[in-house]
C-alpha cells in the first residue's frame, strides 16, 4: 500500500477510535486495559498523576516499538496519535452523541469495543500505534510471533487483574468484555488481505 492511502487509513482509524472513547467509554466508566488502566492504578495506589505516568509509559512503549518496528512505525504512530487527539478535541464539545448508551454498561462495552477495535485495528494495520499499549502489543507480537489479539488480551488482562485491587469486580467485568472484543477485532483486521 502506498504512503497516502496509509496516512488516510491511519487518520480514519484514529478518528473512529476517538468517537468510541469520547462518546462511550468516557461516559460509561468502561475502560480498556493497557496504559490507561495502568495510569489509573498508579494514581490510586501511589498518587502518581496520570498525566506524568501516561507520558512515561507511552514513551517507553513507543521506544520499544521504534526499536522493534523501525522508523515507519514512528511516522505512522505520530500520524495516528495526532489524528486521535485532534479528533477527540473536535468531538469533545458535542459528546456524548448517544447519552442513552452510557446508561447501559453492557451496551457501552460492546459498542466501545467496536469503535476502539476497528479504529486501533486500522492504525495498527498500516503500521502505526495510536497509543502506547498499541505499540507494546505490536512489538511483543513481532518479537514472540504471537497473534496481536492474544498479546492485547494478555497485557490488558494483567492490568485489569491488578485493577481488582481497587475496582469492583462487577464494573471490571464490562471492561474485560471490551478488552476481549476490541483485541479480537484488531486481530481480525490484521488478517484481512490488502493490496
Amino acid at each position: 500500500m502506498k504512503t497516502l492511502p496509509r496516512i488516510l487509513l491511519a487518520l480514519l482509524g484514529s478518528a473512529i477510535q476517538a468517537v468510541g472513547v469520547c462518546n462511550i467509554h468516557a461516559f460509561a466508566d468502561v475502560t480498556e486495559g493497557g496504559v490507561l488502566g495502568m495510569t489509573l492504578l498508579l494514581d490510586h495506589w501511589f498518587a502518581i498523576s496520570p498525566a506524568l505516568s501516561a507520558l512515561i509509559l507511552n514513551l517507553l512503549c513507543y521506544a520499544l516499538g521504534f526499536r522493534t518496528l523501525g522508523k515507519k512505525f514512528l511516522l505512522y504512530s505520530a500520524i495516528s496519535g495526532v489524528g486521535y487527539s485532534v479528533s477527540y478535541a473536535l468531538l469533545s464539545p458535542f459528546a456524548p452523541l448517544w447519552p442513552q448508551v452510557s446508561a447501559s454498561p453492557l451496551l457501552s462495552a460492546l459498542l466501545g469495543a467496536g469503535f476502539v477495535g476497528v479504529g486501533a485495528g486500522l492504525c495498527v494495520r498500516v503500521g502505526g500505534a495510536p497509543g502506547g499499549d498499541d505499540a507494546l502489543a505490536m512489538a511483543i507480537s513481532r518479537i514472540t510471533r504471537i497473534d496481536i489479539q492474544w498479546v492485547y488480551l494478555i497485557t490488558d488482562a494483567v492490568v485489569l487483574g491488578l485493577s481488582l485491587t481497587y475496582i469492583p469486580l462487577g464494573r471490571l467485568a464490562y471492561s474485560l468484555l471490551t478488552v476481549v472484543l476490541s483485541g479480537q477485532i484488531i486481530g481480525g483486521i490484521q488478517k484481512v488481505k490488502m493490496r
